[in-house]
């Protein structure tokens, strides 16, 4: 092992602070004058009191034009000191004194108010433009998360709030995995996912990275293409329907039309009974039928040819308790709401009230409802078939629930498939034209099973203005 010493160190220099050195040089400026005018007056031929006095006055006279001095050099350089310290501290609201050009502490002074100035000006700035990007962040109505590197949320807008049904408060601070969007931190950038809870939505995954205070964070944008596909899909099906439409009422038309004339003729020809019988159950089924499809197109007819909403203000009260009246088959429990007023399509939204308060009803008086419950599942609440309407309202949309204790849906991927039913008498129009009706103003339409009991659940999603 090396014992040689290391490097000697001299001795530690003291160095004296601003003020004292000051002070010292004060002094030393003026020591060489005190000490001729003490030589002086020492040679003068006067009483040694008299010479101490002097010198006692000369002395304190030295003492307070040191004291003034420094105070002069020290006393704007602490102010200067203040303000810096206070833009350190993010105020901007002091400013040195004695900013005068053409003079060395007065440019100094400039200088630092003008630093203020601009500090202050880049302050107001970035909190305009923070406020502007989350104003933004808040209004777009697409889904934004950020993540930190440990998979922590820090940032949620209100559309992701709306997404997961819960209020930031009780987002922040939770693990991706507990809020079900593992999958969109793992999945390839650009990736179609379904999440939990929006089974019914497919949503395109953007992903990509930031730093705030140079720790990498994660930001996730989801986009609804569901909706957009959808889109395309009614866009595809309303022109099908409109050309099939147009030929089917061509040909339904004089089918009809024929089978009456036939139908009247054949009562006056001269016809065995069994022979008439047949010939007018033919005409009469051909006829019926005739009816029939004419029916079903123009109930697709008015599905492919819905107009644009004509919105104005609409109490929901009112509207939802005269919606409930017209189902006379069963009496809809109106468990009510708060007042609110829609901007709306009154015609069209009772339309798709009307629509889904018939399924429930329907769903309700199906003599399944009083079957066995499948797998053991909680049975229904009630002991008649029972609809219950209710609504909530939050800062910016109307929730409107439908509720019925029914068998619950036994299809659900086909819910809002276009002419698909499993109704006897049913169009597969209803459903369909009711998701129409939400999307055009804004909202959404979703049906699941209750959670609690057996039955199913239609959510009506406004927004309060649009």
């Amino acid at each position: 092992m090396d014992s040689s010493p290391g490097p000697r160190r001299g001795p530690k220099r003291v160095r004296l602070l601003y003020g004292r050195r000051v002070s010292l040089f004060t002094a030393l400026v003026a020591l060489p004058g005190f000490l001729i005018t003490a030589i002086l007056l020492w040679l003068e031929p006067w009483g040694l009191a008299a010479k101490a006095t002097l010198m006692f006055f000369e002395l304190f006279a030295w003492w307070l034009f040191a004291m003034a001095l420094q105070e002069h050099a020290t006393r704007p350089l602490q102010t200067l000191a203040n303000v810096v310290a206070a833009l350190r501290e993010e105020d901007y609201s002091f400013r040195a004194r004695n900013a005068v050009p053409e003079d060395a502490l007065g440019e100094l002074s400039l200088e630092v108010n003008a630093l203020a100035d601009m500090l202050s000006d880049q302050r107001i700035r970035a909190m305009e433009a923070i406020a502007l990007l989350r104003r933004v962040v808040e209004e777009v109505e697409t889904p934004l998360f950020t993540f930190s590197p440990s998979l922590v949320l820090q940032l949620v807008n209100s559309a992701g709030e709306r997404l997961l049904q819960q209020p930031s408060v009780r987002l922040l601070g939770r693990t991706a995995a507990e809020l079900g969007l593992e999958d969109c931190l793992t999945v390839d950038n650009g990736a179609t996912l379904a999440l939990p809870g929006s089974a019914q939505a497919r949503w395109l995954v953007r992903r990509s990275s930031f730093r705030q205070k140079g720790v990498p964070h994660i930001l996730v944008v989801l986009s609804d293409v569901s909706r957009v596909l959808r889109e395309e899909e009614r866009n595809a099906w309303q022109r099908l329907v409109r050309v099939l439409g147009h030929e089917l009422n061509n040909s339904l038309t004089p089918i009809k039309s024929i089978a009456g004339s036939l139908n009247a003729r054949v009562s006056g020809m001269k016809l065995s009974p069994e022979e008439r019988q047949d010939f007018s159950r033919g005409l009469e089924i051909i006829e019926t039928r005739t009816a029939s499809l004419n029916r079903f197109l123009q109930a697709y007819r008015r599905l492919a040819q819905m107009p644009a909403p004509v919105l104005r203000k609409t109490a929901l009260a009112p509207l939802v308790t005269r919606v409930a009246n017209l189902e006379t088959r069963l009496a809809v429990t109106i468990l009510g709401g708060p007042n609110v007023e829609l901007t709306v399509d009154s015609d069209q939204l009772e339309q798709m009230l009307i629509n889904l308060i018939r399924n429930a009803v329907e769903a309700a008086m199906d003599p399944a409802w009083a079957a066995p419950v499948p797998d053991g599942g909680p049975p229904a609440p009630h002991s008649e078939p029972a609809v219950m309407l209710s609504w909530r309202t939050t800062d910016r949309e109307t929730v409107i629930t439908i509720e019925d204790n029914g068998p619950g849906l036994l299809s659900p991927d086909n819910l809002f498939t276009p002419f698909y039913t499993t109704k006897v008498s049913g169009t597969g129009v209803g459903l369909v034209l009711s998701r129409q009706i939400a999307e055009a103003h804004s909202g959404l339409v979703e049906l699941s099973n209750n959670s609690s009991h057996r039955g199913c659940v239609a959510t009506i999603v406004l927004p309060r203005t649009i």
